[in-house]
């Protein structure tokens, strides 16, 4: 949408902040009342949660509604998303195990019978994903001329040409590793395709067989397009080629038995700010090291031989319980390729976000934002004016100071190019770079020294805190005095994932809310032991209590019999004074209503504790990024109404620079109230309900209607837009 109202270089040395502390009401272990009695409240384990998350995106790629090659993504999702639970989340909790940590989590769970528990779930998870990836999406591509091809399938002609590729173009880059008492295991790259290949020695067949290595670097693509240009397209996995042909690199051996395999390492930094006294350098340093972290998980092809498969394990320092016996090939992942095939009758119909927002005239910007407020729904309203504001300020040469945050961004941004534009303008400009920015770290130290060399003033934010916020401030004189404008969204400053994510951003020059962003900049970039923001919700400072104490206003109206009403929504519910909150207010008979995508602690449903909440998760065609929340406040004054890049979780609320900002003008408080939280809340096709179990049921449509899809509504409302401007 495109809602306005008409209206008129070194990091941060604060060392010791007054950031708020988690204080969970009653205590650590606080029992919740429930009808005048000393109830403990329920919580869902973070790491099943996440699991079942990535259950549901699985639920996409099996989904017969869903274009063939866009299940094909989302199996490959579900892989890439596996990957990152181990390398972080994972590693954690083996570190927790291996330190001697007992202690359990909020729901009850010590480490290790959540590790337990995850290989449980996981090995369920990976089983559906290769029965999917063999039983629907293989066949149905086959059928629509997309055949993926095993050694066994080839026929002679194709034999030679796997063979000739082979030879050209990944013999010359592979280099055989033995294993034996002269040559040490190697050091295998965190998720790299490696193949174990055992052999027999003809003339001794007595002797007990031999074992190599064979790595595969990253630079040879993992799906091989056989006989390219001929007009079919069949495809085989470099594994299997490397397989077949592994005998010509041990000649007058035969091969025994060859088995890809992959090893997933901690890829979490480790870090301590306060004694590294060159924060860029240091992450520059561990990023190197990552190739070397503990190995987590060992994905191996099934039927590998027993003395094999141990010596891997053992040489890896891994448990069984880490290890995952693949039928099918490794790191579906590599299924993304696909989405570049030209089939559009196999993908989403074709969607380009428009561009019909009052911020179209972008020499009129700043006019604009003098006049109203202007907020837009990505992906359906296009990025293009949060770019366009950026590089007008770089260019107006009524505009003295541009400042901005970067968390994410694209590999070729255009808002870094502007930033460097607008300094070489003699503008002041200053980023906050977050170097820690996870998976992101070496594009965004790289991004730091371009704006460096170019003489922006690079900031690394606060000790101790990821600045995940996303703000830009531009400073423009005007008359006689200077007016301040500000852009603060819910999502990154990546033009690339704008296309992908849903977000909302929201342009004002509002004084109230761009003082608090200057003060916001200031305190990042300065000292300040004390910033006081009076509109602006601030992580670590007093976002944390302040959405207590809304939600605790939300209560009382309850108990004194006026109306009171909580909708939220965000990426995870996770913070567990939050979610003893929201139990408290639904017993007092709060309606809330909450839409979470992923990780959810919180047990809905619950008679006498949470009966008055529902939750819903949406997966579907865009990545559900946006946060935002209203609470009804009947209390004489207007509902009010956020947005913002924090979710309900202890690291946004305790360990981030978060910015929640209040949506102060009334149509566009009215269009989130009364159709973006009502309209994610008729999802019957995408919509997952959580229940007080921990299962995630499908919505089903009421008195015989059609699926509805919210994500489809809210494109085909930007195609009417389109019309009604025409």
């Amino acid at each position: 949408m495109a809602k306005r109202i008409t209206t008129r270089k070194p990091t941060s040395r604060i060392r010791k902040q007054p950031v708020e502390r988690a204080v969970v009401p009653g205590g650590t272990a606080s029992p919740i009342p429930i009808d005048g009695k000393q109830t403990k409240a329920a919580y869902f384990n973070r790491e099943l949660s996440w699991l079942a998350f990535n259950r549901r995106v699985l639920e996409q790629a099996q989904n017969e509604r869903v274009p063939l090659l866009e299940r094909v993504k989302f199996l490959a999702i579900v892989c890439s998303n596996l990957d990152e639970f181990f390398e972080i989340r994972v590693a954690g909790i083996i570190q927790q195990v291996e330190s001697g940590v007992t202690e359990s989590s909020v729901d009850g769970l010590p480490p290790r019978e959540q590790l337990r528990r995850i290989h449980s779930v996981v090995a369920s998870l990976v089983e559906d994903q290769y029965r999917c990836w063999h039983d629907q999406l293989r066949p149905q591509l086959a059928e629509e001329g997309i055949i993926f091809e095993s050694a066994k399938e080839l026929t002679a002609e194709d034999l030679d040409w796997v063979r000739n590729y082979f030879f050209e173009q990944v013999h010359p880059v592979l280099t055989p590793l033995a294993l034996d008492q002269s040559h040490p295991f190697p050091q295998l790259g965190n998720k790299t395709l490696n193949v174990v290949v055992s052999l027999d020695n003809p003339e001794t067949p007595e002797v007990e067989g031999l074992v190599a290595i064979l790595p595969v670097p990253r630079i040879l693509p993992r799906l091989v397009a056989i006989a390219p240009g001929s007009g079919t397209q069949r495809f085989i996995f470099l594994s299997e080629v490397i397989k077949l042909c592994a005998g010509e690199f041990f000649q007058g051996y035969r091969v025994h038995q060859a088995h890809a395999f992959r090893v997933t390492r901690n890829s979490d930094l480790y870090i301590d700010e306060e004694e590294a006294e060159n924060l860029l350098k240091k992450i520059e340093d561990e990023l190197r090291n990552q190739k070397r972290g503990a190995a987590v998980r060992l994905e191996i092809e099934d039927g590998v031989d027993e003395k094999i498969f141990n010596t891997l394990c053992e040489h890896l320092g891994l448990s069984h319980e880490y290890v995952f016996r693949l039928n099918g090939p490794l790191n579906l992942l590599r299924l993304m390729a696909l989405a570049d095939i030209d089939r559009p009758d196999l993908k989403f119909p074709p969607f380009t976000p428009v561009a019909v927002s009052a911020l179209h005239n972008v020499e009129q910007i700043f006019d604009t934002l003098r006049a109203q407020d202007v907020m837009l729904h990505h992906p359906y309203d296009a990025f293009t004016p949060v770019v366009d504001f950026v590089e007008q300020a770089a260019r107006d040469p009524q505009v003295f100071a541009i400042k901005q945050t970067l968390y994410r961004t694209s590999g070729d941004s255009p808002i870094v190019r502007a930033l460097i534009e607008a300094s070489r303008n003699g503008k002041q400009v200053t980023a906050l770079v977050e170097l820690k920015a996870r998976f992101d770290e070496a594009n965004n130290i790289q991004w730091a020294r371009q704006l460096e060399d170019a003489g922006v003033h690079v900031v690394y934010g606060l000790i101790g805190h990821k600045t995940h916020c996303k703000c830009s401030l531009v400073v423009r004189r005007e008359g006689r005095g200077l007016r301040r404008y500000a852009h603060l969204g819910t999502g990154n400053y990546n033009p690339r994932t704008a296309k992908l994510y849903t977000d909302l951003s929201y342009f004002t020059s509002r004084e109230e809310l761009t003082e608090d962003v200057a003060n916001l900049f200031n305190s990042l970039t300065g000292f300040s032991r004390s910033p006081d923001f009076q509109h602006l919700l601030v992580a670590p400072f007093n976002l944390h209590r302040r959405i207590q104490e809304l939600i605790q206003r939300e209560t009382d109206n309850a108990a004194a019999g006026r109306p009171a009403k909580i909708m939220a929504k965000m990426n995870s519910l996770v913070d567990k004074a939050t979610i003893d909150n929201l139990y408290v207010a639904s017993q007092a008979g709060v309606q809330i209503d909450l839409i979470v995508r992923g990780v959810c602690c919180l047990v809905p449903g619950v008679k006498g504790l949470s009966e008055n909440i529902r939750v819903r998760s949406i997966v579907g065609r865009y990545l559900e990024h946006a946060r935002a929340f209203y609470f009804q406040n009947d209390s004489g004054g207007e509902p009010l109404v956020y947005a913002g890049s924090a979710d309900w979780m202890p690291r946004n609320f305790f360990r981030r620079i978060e910015v929640v900002f209040p949506v102060l003008d009334p149509e566009l408080r009215r269009w989130i109230v009364s159709e973006l939280f009502p309209i994610e809340f008729q999802d019957t096709e995408n919509a997952r309900e959580l229940h007080a179990n921990g299962s995630y049921l499908p919505v089903e449509p009421k008195n015989g209607m059609p699926s509805f899809a919210a994500q489809s509504y809210f494109i085909a409302s930007a195609a009417q837009r389109v019309r009604n401007n025409g």
